[in-house]
Parts: structure tokens; C-alpha cells; sequence
């Protein structure tokens, strides 16, 4: 009899939650009449109370065939909305060229952005979307593309004509993508963040300007967005520098000491719903850095700080993924222009997330789950988690060939430019005059006679790496520990030399074979426009 009433109450149960309503069933089934609005201490959505349950996962640091598990994933959890940056660089890879998928570029399929968006509202998930200008992100040039390094002048971060220019050109090809997708519209949009941690900026003489808020601000409006636009700071460290009070709604990133700053943000925004952007659950990697960790127990007991305060949050990252290609950032951890304290960014962007790298559960997703199925007083039908994918090993592969770089230079030549000094990458003529992102650059020096231990001086630091080849011969010290990196070859040595033969030598090559490792992701706004990669600083 037991084991027969047991049976009966799961049974039970699982009609009870098949009976329940999904997230646009129960905010959506009647006419939609408003987006979310911010006019009590609550938010409501289409006349609803609601409260926001978010995490973030870029769509550009996962692979597209994973795209509907990872937000089936989340939709498990409990949460309702996603977050994602928008980056600029990825969607714009040459001046005027634009790419949302299948346009060619070298991260295509990485890109359907329409496509992530429609699949968030399939898997019953709300959207806030960051579409920059700046991001951050730890993303290479913070989703800047580097082909704006050419432009001069280039006031990055502010009204500065030629900037506002750029960036107004690309919201409104972006924007009119965007406007149909918002929750006013039937899709899944329900807020767009304006700049982002734009307090930051304020630095020196410099304070954050209120004219570029408002030129964003009009962008949007143009563009026929009419769903909440935001700003999300250090409510604390920052204020409301960064924001426009009583026009732009603020929202606040921390990673400890949630009462401190949500009694901060009331302060600020009294009368108004709390929102926590960015709950940082975890931490990024620099190279030589030991990974990153944050306690699950610690991340628990936080996570309930905020949502018992209560205010909404949004998880960074809840999935993190990967930084694919060459997209990591970094930071420049000093006021020096000069690379000699570059940091990169690893490209594993893993997070220590609920979710893994690969996708894996971990023991945050289930405090998580646990924790908003006890805080959110809003029943919603949610699907049962996904089953983790097989690992497959894949067999071993016997290499027989091989490319040198000299074979891959001579007879199939990239491109091939003449030039009476060195230049840095973004400078080249190239690429429909936009310059070179990433990866590698070669600088050649032909029928050159060298005498006995010649010396190789470079002056100033390399962006990123160097390796020298004398007629195709590597002659500098390969990296094999943290060390080397203060030692030639690395950007932390100025003016660094190298003894690059011992007996004469005549008619040789030199190849100076330069690494890019990330353009910076934050820092001073003064530093922005000397973020060259390559060979750049000597006199």
C-alpha cells in the first residue's frame, strides 16, 4: 500500500507542474499593454509584479548547436530571462561590412543573433540585451573594433564627433534588427542597456559625460526601442555618475556585500525597483594566473542576500564559455601607455559558473534552482533539466606534414606590404582599409649582411609577443614559465635586445613574428587609442 500511495503522489505532482503556465503564458496571454515598468518599488511586466531572475551568457562564447540546450538549461533553473553583451567588433569586422550571421567573416556562425533571440523566447526565457557601444565583457577591445583605431580623431566613450559618428552609423543597422524582438512587439526583449559601468570613466580631469548618454539614449529612441533602457554601475564607488537620473533606469554590480549596496541604490533611485546587473558568482583568468574560484557556500548565501533584500539580479556569468578565435581582452594595470603591465585574458572564459565551460551542471545551478524555486512566488512550468552530452575521445592522429613558416610566407602569401618602417597591425592597408584584428604579423628584413653576435634591439615594449627567424631559424628563447615573460620576446621589456647569431652571415632574412594577445577591455579612457598590436613604438 505504501509503495502504491507513493507512486500515486508523483504522479500527482507532475500534473500539477504540466498544469502550470510557462513565463509568456503568464505575463502574455492577454493583450500586451506594457513593457517592464519601474513607477513602485516593484517591477511589473504588462501589469504583472515581476521580478527579474536572470543569468548571462554570450551567445558569441558559445557554439550555435548548443544555443537551445544552454537556454533550455537556464529556463531549468528556475530563471526567466537572459542576458547578453552585443559586440560591436564581431558584427561590424571591417568599416561598413556587417555580419549577423552566414556574412562571411571569419566567426559567422557565431553570430545569428536574431536566431539566439527567437530561441530564448522558444525556451520560455525573457531577453535583456547590452548592445555596448562599449561592453567590456573581458572581451577583446571591449567589442570595440579595432578598425576605429585608425580613425583620428576618435573620442571613445565620448561626444566626440568622429566617434558619435561610427557609433550611430552601426546603431542604426543594429537598432532596426533589434526593434521587432521587443516583449511590446511579441518578442522576447524586455530592457536595453545604455553604455555600460560608464561611471568608471570618471578619471582625472575627465568626468562621464551626460551629452553621450543622452546622443545614446536619442539612438534608441530613433530606432523605435521603447522598452526600459538601463545603466548598471559600482552604486557605491560610482554614484549616479554614469547614469541619467530620472531618465535612465540604474541597476548595480557587486560581488559581496549585497545589503551595502542595494541600500546605496534605494538611496539613489528611492521608490524604485532594485536590480542587481551583474552578481559577479565567480571570476576570469589572466595568463599565469591560478584559476579563479568563488565558493559555492559563499555564492549561496549571497545569492539569498539578494533575493531576500529583495531586489531582481541578473547571475554573471551563469554560463561563461569560451573566448574563441582571438577574442579575449585584457587589462593594462597601470597608467603607463607603454604595454609594460599588459594583462590577457585566457581563452577559457569558464567563470567558475553554475554551468561550465562545457556546459556541465556544477553546485552552484543547483543552490541556484533551489533558491529561486524558494524566493519566487511565481509558479511557471519549467522543463526538466537536459542530460549532459557523452564526452567522446577522439582517436589519436599521426602527424606527417607539416607548414613552415617560411614554405607559408613564400608560396602562399597573405598579404604583402612594403613599407620603410614598422607599422602596427590595425594601420595596414588591408582589409577593405580597416586594417588587421588579430593573430599575426610579420615584419621582413631581406639581404641583410650580419656581422658576428649581431644584435637585435627593439625599441619600446611588443604587442603582445615576439619570435625572431634568421633565414627561417628560430633564434629566440621559446616561453616555457611565467618567467619568460620578463625576460625578450615579451611585452613587459622595453627597449629589449637579443644576440641573434654567432658567426657572420650574409644575405639573411629576419622575420620579426608578432602575436597579438588581446586588446584592453577596460582601463583609463586616456588609454584607449594606444592600444596598437604589433611593432609600433620606436622613434
Amino acid at each position: 500500500m505504501f509503495v502504491f500511495i507513493w507512486t500515486l503522489c508523483i504522479v500527482v505532482l507532475q500534473s500539477l507542474a504540466q498544469d502550470l503556465p510557462t513565463n509568456y503564458e503568464y505575463f502574455a496571454s492577454t493583450k500586451i499593454t506594457s513593457g517592464v515598468t519601474t513607477n513602485e518599488t516593484s517591477f511589473f511586466l504588462n501589469g504583472k509584479a515581476f521580478s527579474i531572475y536572470s543569468g548571462s551568457m554570450h551567445y558569441f562564447r558559445n557554439p550555435r548547436a548548443y544555443w537551445r540546450t544552454r537556454l533550455t538549461q537556464f529556463r531549468a533553473a528556475g530563471l526567466n530571462t537572459v542576458e547578453t553583451y552585443i559586440p560591436w567588433n564581431l558584427h561590424e569586422p571591417q568599416s561598413g561590412f556587417y555580419d549577423f550571421g552566414g556574412g562571411g567573416s571569419e566567426m559567422d556562425d557565431f553570430l545569428y543573433l536574431e536566431e539566439f533571440l527567437n530561441l530564448a523566447k522558444e525556451e520560455d526565457l525573457f531577453v535583456i540585451l547590452r548592445p555596448g557601444p562599449y561592453i567590456s565583457a573581458e572581451y577583446n577591445f571591449a567589442g570595440y573594433p579595432s578598425w576605429l583605431l585608425r580613425e583620428k580623431p576618435m573620442g571613445f566613450r565620448t561626444d566626440e564627433e568622429n566617434y558619435i559618428k561610427y557609433v550611430s552609423r552601426y546603431y542604426n543597422i543594429l537598432l532596426p534588427i533589434l526593434e521587432k524582438y521587443q516583449f511590446t512587439k511579441g518578442g522576447p526583449v524586455i530592457a536595453f542597456q545604455i553604455e555600460n559601468e560608464y561611471g568608471y570613466t570618471g578619471y582625472k580631469n575627465f568626468q562621464p559625460s551626460k551629452n553621450y548618454l543622452n546622443i545614446l539614449r536619442q539612438l534608441y529612441l530613433n530606432n523605435g526601442i521603447v522598452e526600459l533602457l538601463v545603466t548598471s554601475d559600482n552604486a557605491i564607488g560610482r554614484g549616479d555618475s554614469g547614469t541619467l537620473p530620472g531618465v535612465l533606469f540604474q541597476t548595480t554590480n557587486f560581488g559581496d556585500s549585497p545589503e551595502a549596496y542595494l541600500d546605496k541604490l534605494a538611496q539613489l533611485q528611492p521608490n524604485k525597483p532594485l536590480m542587481v546587473m551583474e552578481f559577479w558568482i565567480g571570476w576570469f583568468d589572466h595568463w599565469t594566473d591560478s584559476h579563479q574560484t568563488r565558493s559555492a557556500s559563499d555564492m549561496k548565501d549571497l545569492y539569498e542576500r539578494i533575493l531576500k533584500y529583495p531586489s531582481s539580479v541578473n547571475i554573471y556569468m551563469f554560463h561563461g564559455g569560451c573566448n574563441f578565435g582571438f577574442g579575449n581582452g585584457a587589462h593594462l594595470n597601470n597608467e603607463l601607455l607603454d604595454n609594460s603591465a599588459f594583462l590577457p585574458t585566457t581563452t577559457s572564459y569558464d567563470y567558475d559558473s553554475p554551468l561550465n565551460e562545457a556546459g556541465d551542471y556544477t553546485q552552484k545551478y543547483w543552490d541556484v534552482k533551489d533558491l529561486i524555486h524558494q524566493y519566487n512566488p511565481i509558479k511557471t512550468y519549467l522543463p526538466d533539466p537536459p542530460t549532459i552530452l557523452p564526452r567522446v575521445a577522439y582517436p589519436k592522429i599521426k602527424i606527417t606534414q607539416q607548414i613552415n613558416l617560411s614554405d607559408l610566407l613564400t608560396h602562399q602569401p597573405p598579404h604583402v606590404l612594403l613599407s620603410t618602417n614598422v607599422l602596427a597591425m590595425e594601420l595596414l592597408d588591408i582589409n577593405n582599409k580597416s586594417g588587421q584584428s588579430y593573430g599575426y604579423i610579420v615584419y621582413r628584413k631581406e639581404n641583410v649582411d650580419l656581422e658576428a653576435q649581431t644584435t637585435l634591439k627593439i625599441e619600446g615594449h611588443v604587442c603582445d609577443t615576439i619570435m625572431v627567424l634568421v633565414n627561417g631559424k628560430l633564434v629566440s628563447p621559446k616561453l616555457e614559465s611565467s618567467r619568460d615573460l620578463d625576460n625578450f620576446g615579451y611585452w613587459r621589456v622595453k627597449d629589449s635586445s637579443l644576440i641573434i647569431n654567432t658567426d657572420a652571415i650574409k644575405n639573411a632574412t629576419i622575420e620579426l613574428v608578432v602575436e597579438e594577445w588581446g586588446r584592453m577591455h577596460g582601463g583609463s579612457i586616456f588609454q584607449y587609442n594606444q592600444t596598437f598590436k604589433g611593432l609600433w613604438q620606436g622613434k
